[in-house]
């Protein structure tokens, strides 16, 4: 078991933000996450909220071994072209420490605040396939032509290469069936979403056989979840062996309430049991 953390780039000024990641780096977590909003997300009334790409940019030089990520990149947000040169800059700040996790992007208000385009459903989906398209082609350095659904490429190539190859491993986030999963099955490193032990277990079954349809092996795909550390730690431990035996290989850890002594006591106990 893996095991990152949320460091929650929000109602905090950047030095806690980088004094967090460090911390947990410390601690030994494999990953500190944050979130692609522009806005808070949790509490109440305004606060600050930095962005996601560029708070990674700065973590990168901030820390030295954890990985770094954003769970996850809403495809709404950036042109994939974009997504892709600022994903490989990340790569090479931090000398090949991203993870690079990408969604169809949600809340709805957010776009409307910020005068952000938000589509239907079906034509953001068309719009993360095309991403993931985008985003896998140009991190190969060769010139990309591509016909997408909402997004097409002419003659496009991007340089340097990645340091990790073929490229920052790809998460994808959600748990839908029908468009969620097949792009999984195709494109996913790790995937990533939330529920109990039993329904994740379900829907992993249904990746297997999807990603055997794809011609993948399902073996290839780690599946991620995520774990409150806000409950008593022995309940926390049981849960966090229940998404283990439930074939969980990585775990995103809230940052919890109880603040900084939480989150040492679970990485001194809970987590040095499980983490391999």
């Amino acid at each position: 078991m893996r095991f990152g953390i949320d460091i929650a780039q929000q109602r905090m000024e950047f030095d806690e933000i980088v004094a967090r990641a460090r911390f947990v780096e410390e601690l030994g977590f494999d990953g500190a996450w944050g979130f692609d909003h522009f806005v808070p997300m949790y509490g109440d009334g305004p606060g600050n909220c930095f962005e996601g790409m560029t708070t990674l940019a700065a973590l990168a030089g901030a820390t030295s071994t954890i990985r770094l990520g954003l769970l996850v990149t809403g495809v709404t947000y950036r042109h994939p072209s974009v997504l892709a040169s600022e994903a490989v800059t990340v790569d090479h700040a931090s000398h090949g420490r991203l993870e690079l996790a990408l969604g169809a992007a949600w809340y709805d208000a957010e776009h409307r605040q910020l005068g952000i385009d938000f589509p239907a459903t079906g034509a953001r989906f068309d719009r993360l396939e095309d991403a993931l398209e985008i985003v896998s082609r140009l991190c190969t350095g060769e010139v990309v032509s591509y016909e997408g659904r909402t997004v097409s490429l002419d003659g496009a190539r991007l340089l340097p290469r990645p340091v990790q190859r073929p490229h920052p491993p790809i998460w994808i986030g959600g748990s839908g069936r029908r468009r969620t999963l097949p792009l999984v099955a195709r494109f996913a490193d790790v995937w990533h979403t939330y529920g109990s032990p039993s329904q994740l277990a379900s829907l992993s079954a249904t990746l297997d056989g999807l990603a055997e349809e794809a011609g993948r092996s399902p073996g290839a795909i780690l599946r991620a979840s995520s774990l409150s550390l806000s409950e008593p730690l022995d309940e926390v431990a049981r849960n966090a062996g229940a998404m283990a035996e439930a074939g969980i290989g990585y775990l995103v850890c809230g940052w919890p309430g109880e603040g900084r002594g939480r989150v040492e006591e679970f990485a001194t106990t809970v987590m040095g049991q499980l983490a391999g």
